[in-house]
């Protein structure tokens, strides 16, 4: 599959422009290693190296969706991985828009630095994700990419009032609504499988 037959297959799935457009912008093959970039536009995931994976095309597109993501936002990305999905979110959210993407694996944090040297309004961490990011807190937007039991507390804690977090929860990708310091169930998608969440503090 090319990226046309790709971005075709994602707009009959009813995904918006805006999503749309990333996908078609940013180069999937600069965030795979060198011997998968014949797969680059598969609508699968791949590993990247240390038991981990970049997300399959379509996943994400689900992930946005539920983010409900516009111009201008603050996100947290825990478990930024290669940093595609952080990439693909800031042609989103555009250049006045903030990306503070989570990665605990050193190489990878490593990797996804120079993948995305161009995007100056991505900053990533090498740390485990469990606790958040305090110090640039609150986000209007959290996506964790990594199945967890329940939303860490002080992650919980780091999204704005009527801000939304979306993670996979056991094999459920699951959209929260803040609401009076309280997190609500917006929308939940059966159906998906994720690495596990390291959950140390």
């Amino acid at each position: 599959m090319d990226k046309k037959q790709l971005i075709k297959n994602l707009k009959q799935r009813g995904f918006s422009e805006e999503i749309l457009k990333a996908f078609s912008v940013v180069k999937r093959e600069n965030f795979i290693p060198r011997n998968l970039k014949s797969m680059a536009y598969e609508d699968t995931s791949l590993p990247i190296g240390r038991g981990q994976t970049i997300s399959q095309p379509y996943t994400i597109a689900i992930m946005f969706s539920l983010l409900e993501l516009k111009k201008g936002q603050k996100i947290l990305d825990i478990g930024s991985g290669c940093g595609y999905a952080s990439a693909l979110m800031s042609e989103i959210i555009g250049p006045r828009g903030k990306i503070f993407g989570i990665e605990r694996i050193n190489d990878l944090a490593k990797k996804s630095r120079k993948n995305l040297e161009y995007y100056k309004s991505i900053k990533i961490y090498n740390k485990n994700g469990f606790l958040g990011l305090q110090k640039h807190a609150p986000f209007d937007r959290i996506l964790i990419s990594a199945s967890c039991r329940e939303i860490p507390k002080k992650v919980a804690m780091q999204v704005k009032n009527n801000g939304i977090i979306v993670a996979p929860i056991n094999e459920s990708l699951i959209a929260y609504k803040k609401s009076g310091n309280k997190l609500k169930i917006k929308k939940e998608i059966p159906g998906f499988v994720f690495v596990p969440f390291v959950e140390k503090n």
